[in-house]
C-alpha cells in the first residue's frame, strides 16, 4: 500500500506535468486503479471456508462488544484522540502551495512523505519487538508534535519538507502499531470485531478531524490547524502513558 501511495503522486505530477495542469485528466486516470481493485475483490476474493459446527454470530451484539475488555477500550480512546491529529494529508500539500510550491509540484509532497513512511514501517516493527510497543510508539507521537510545529512555523518550502517527512516517520512508526495493539488487547476470537468497531470510531474522528481542520484553517490559517494537531497529539501521549501504567498486554 505504502509503495503504491508513493508511485501514485509520481504519476499525478508526472501527469500534472505533461498536461499542463489537467485536473480532469489526472482524476480520470486515478479512477482507473480504483476500478481494478473492486474486480479483484469480487473476482479473485473470496471468504474462507467455514467449519460446519462453527455457529455463525452477530459481531455487533452489546454481548459481543461487552467481552472486550477495558485495555481494548483505552487503546481505541487514545487512538481516537491521536486520529483527530491525523487530519488529511491533503493539509500538507495545502501548507506546501502555501509556502510557494508550484501546484504541479505540489504531489512531491506526498512522494517524500510515503517514502519515509515506507522506509520506517518495517524497522519500526522490528524495534517494536526488541523493546516494545509503548517505546516505539511514544517515540512517533513525539515526532508528530515535532512534526506538527515545523509546519505550523514553517517560514518556506525547506521547513515545509522537514516536517513533512517528519510526518512520515510518524506515520511508519505509529500506524501498525496501532493495529498490533488492536490485536493485544483483543481475545482472538473477538479480533474481527475489535478491528471492526476501532476502524468505525476512528474513521468518524478522522471525518471531524479533516472538518476541524478546515474550520481552523479557515479562521487562523495553517498555523491554527497545525498547533491543534499538535495539541490533540500531546493529548494522546499523555493518555498513552496511562495505558503503559494500567499494566495491559497492549502496553508491553
Amino acid at each position: 500500500m505504502a509503495v503504491g501511495a508513493f508511485l501514485g503522486p509520481l504519476l499525478a505530477m508526472l501527469l500534472m506535468l505533461l498536461s499542463a495542469d489537467h485536473f480532469t485528466l489526472v482524476f480520470w486516470v486515478a479512477v482507473v486503479p480504483a476500478f481494478l481493485s473492486v474486480a479483484v475483490m469480487i473476482f479473485g476474493v473470496s471468504e474462507p471456508d467455514r467449519a460446519a459446527a462453527e455457529p455463525v454470530r452477530n459481531p455487533l451484539q452489546r454481548a459481543e462488544l461487552a467481552r472486550l475488555a477495558g485495555t481494548y477500550w483505552l487503546v481505541v480512546a487514545i487512538a481516537t484522540v491521536f486520529t483527530l491529529a491525523r487530519f488529511s494529508e491533503a493539509f500538507l500539500l495545502l501548507r506546501a502551495q502555501s509556502v510557494g510550491l508550484d501546484v504541479a509540484l505540489v504531489p512531491v509532497v506526498m512522494v517524500v512523505m510515503n517514502v519515509v513512511y515506507a522506509a520506517a514501517a518495517w524497522p519500526a516493527g522490528a524495534l517494536s519487538d526488541a523493546i516494545g510497543r509503548f517505546g516505539v510508539l511514544t517515540a512517533g507521537f513525539a515526532l508528530r508534535v515535532v512534526a506538527d510545529l515545523a509546519l505550523a512555523f514553517a517560514p518556506d518550502i525547506a521547513w515545509v519538507g522537514i516536517g513533512v517527512a517528519l510526518w512520515g516517520l510518524h506515520m511508519g512508526l505509529t500506524q501498525g502499531l496501532l493495529s498490533a495493539l488492536v490485536a493485544d488487547s483483543a481475545p482472538a476470537a473477538l479480533r474481527g470485531t475489535a478491528f471492526g468497531m476501532f476502524n468505525l470510531i476512528t474513521g468518524v474522528a478522522m471525518l471531524v478531524a479533516s472538518m476541524l481542520a478546515g474550520g481552523l484553517w479557515d479562521l487562523f490559517g495553517p498555523r491554527g490547524t497545525f498547533l491543534a494537531g499538535a495539541g490533540f497529539t500531546a493529548a494522546a501521549l499523555l493518555a498513552l502513558a496511562l495505558l503503559r501504567g494500567s499494566g495491559g498486554t497492549a502496553a508491553r
